[in-house]
Parts: structure tokens; C-alpha cells; sequence
């Protein structure tokens, strides 16, 4: 594999996907592409985004039930995105990709980390949807469907907890924006995330499920309330919900032009502080 100006020796997992890391590439910030060959195959080519040191916010994204409406129970939905290889067949949740938009031009274009428990067969077919539905282009981080040797099924909790351990380490400057769905464990796994790293998670966003995307989702017709508080984690984390994109994005616009003219006012209250203070010492 050549990442920039390095080349690595690597191997691939069974299902021939390759995760390693690499360093000293020389690459700057933004998209590149890396060149993937082996000596009885043909080169390809993947892009991979270049995070710097610079960057101070980033956004992690669900996709079932946050950025595509499936309308289908969870058991069922690794199967539809494997079998059902249209992205025309999948319906884009409101108003979440002009959102998604909006939050990169409030947070200094804050890349996008689409973390599924979705199968990584359906990464082509999902970034076809979400660029056909205006979402901001961003790396997949998906797993594999199909047995290990503890079971027939992978953890997709686990997978998500692992992922976000992972991206606090290895970017631990990047303050994050938690977005998913309130439909099953997004609540809990943001939460926890949040409880145990305050400092690097700047809010949690959750669209709330209609009642019938409830019942599909986790069997009852009512959110996950008790997993996560509807306003805030703690001290400085504050919980968003809202049933579409349009109306977190109005939530949160709000609160981040207030913190705004807070930080604007800040050097006038300091003036008007030391004056008073002077006045008092004389």
C-alpha cells in the first residue's frame, strides 16, 4: 500500500478488507488517495480523509434511523442493506444533510465520520445515497456481518464503543459532535462516551423516532428516555432532540449564536471590570 511518499507491507482480514496505520505519509490535510496493490491483482485505489493537528471539531454520524429512514425492524436492517443494493430504494431523513451542512459552516468545516453498524459490502452503495441525497462527504467506518467465534452476529454496540475510543485516541484534540437516533443504543453509547470524556464531546444530537419507527426499532412505541437526560449529560454537554434535521439545526444555531455574542460581549465586560475597579481604588 502507498499512502503519500510511504509504502507498507500489509495484510488483509478474511473478508479482504485492510485496516492499518500509517505515519510519516507527508500527506497535508484534507483528501488524498492511497493505492492498494499485491502481486496477483490489479491496483485500486482508495481515498482516505487527512485529519491535522489544526482541526478542532469533528461530527460522528449514525446512518439507520439518523441519516436514512428504513421504516424496518433492526434485525432486518443488516439484511436490506446487503440485499437491497439501490440506493433510490432509500428515503433521506429530513432535513438532516442541509443540518449536516449547516454544522460545517458553524464549526470550521468539521469533517464528518459516518460510524454504522451497517456491513462494509454496502459501503458503495451508502456513499452513493448519501452524496445523491446532499450529505457532506466523509469517511465510513462499518464492520462485518456475519459470525465470529463468540457468536453467529458482531456487537454493533461494541463496534461503536471500540470505533469512538479509537478516534479519542488518535485525535485527541478534535472536539466531537455525537449525532444518531433515540430509537435503541445511540442514547447509551453517546452517554457513556460523554460521561467518561467530557472534554472532547461538544453535544449530542438525537432525532427522535416516530412512534411506529419505535416499534420497529427496539418494540415499544416510546423513545429511550431513561438512557440518556433530555437536556444535558453533565457539566458541559449539552443533549439536543429534535424529530428532523431542520429542527436540531434551529436548536443548535441558537445556542452557538448565543455562545457567540457571549464571546463577543466578553472584552467589553472585562473593560467595564477593570474600570469599575480602578474607580474603587481611588
Amino acid at each position: 500500500m502507498r499512502v503519500g511518499n510511504k509504502v507498507v507491507n500489509c495484510r488483509t482480514d478474511r473478508s479482504g478488507y485492510v485496516d492499518v496505520v500509517v505515519e510519516k505519509h507527508g500527506l497535508k490535510p484534507g483528501w488524498h488517495e492511497a493505492t492498494i496493490r499485491s502481486d496477483d491483482s490489479d491496483a485500486a485505489t482508495a481515498p482516505v480523509l487527512i485529519i491535522g493537528p489544526e482541526t478542532r471539531y469533528g461530527i460522528i454520524s449514525d446512518l439507520d434511523d439518523t441519516c436514512i429512514s428504513t421504516m424496518l425492524p433492526r434485525m432486518m436492517i443488516a439484511a436490506w442493506n446487503t440485499l437491497v443494493v439501490h440506493s433510490q430504494a432509500r428515503t433521506a431523513v429530513p432535513g438532516m444533510a442541509p443540518f449536516y451542512r449547516e454544522l460545517r459552516q458553524m464549526y470550521d468545516d468539521a469533517p464528518v465520520i459516518y460510524l454504522s453498524t451497517g456491513a462494509w459490502n454496502t459501503a458503495d452503495t451508502l456513499e452513493d445515497f448519501l452524496q445523491r441525497a446532499g450529505f457532506p462527504k466523509g469517511p465510513m467506518l462499518l464492520t462485518d456481518w456475519g459470525p465470529t467465534n463468540t457468536g453467529w452476529f458482531r456487537s454493533g454496540q461494541e463496534h461503536k464503543r471500540a470505533t469512538l475510543r479509537r478516534l479519542w485516541r488518535e485525535f485527541p484534540h478534535v472536539h466531537w459532535m455525537l449525532i444518531g437516533d433515540d430509537g435503541q443504543h445511540d442514547p447509551k453509547i453517546y452517554g457513556d462516551f460523554a460521561e467518561d470524556h467530557p472534554d472532547v464531546v461538544e453535544f449530542i444530537a438525537l432525532r427522535e423516532l416516530t412512534p411506529a419507527e419505535q416499534v420497529l426499532s427496539h418494540g415499544l412505541p416510546v423513545r429511550n428516555e431513561d438512557l440518556l437526560p433530555s437536556e444535558s449529560i453533565n457539566a458541559t454537554t449539552p443533549v439536543y432532540r429534535a424529530p428532523d434535521g431542520y429542527s436540531l439545526a434551529a436548536r443548535i444555531k441558537a445556542k452557538h449564536e448565543a455562545e457567540q455574542d457571549r464571546e463577543a460581549r466578553r472584552p467589553s465586560l472585562r473593560r467595564i471590570a477593570a474600570h469599575n475597579t480602578r474607580r474603587r481604588r481611588r
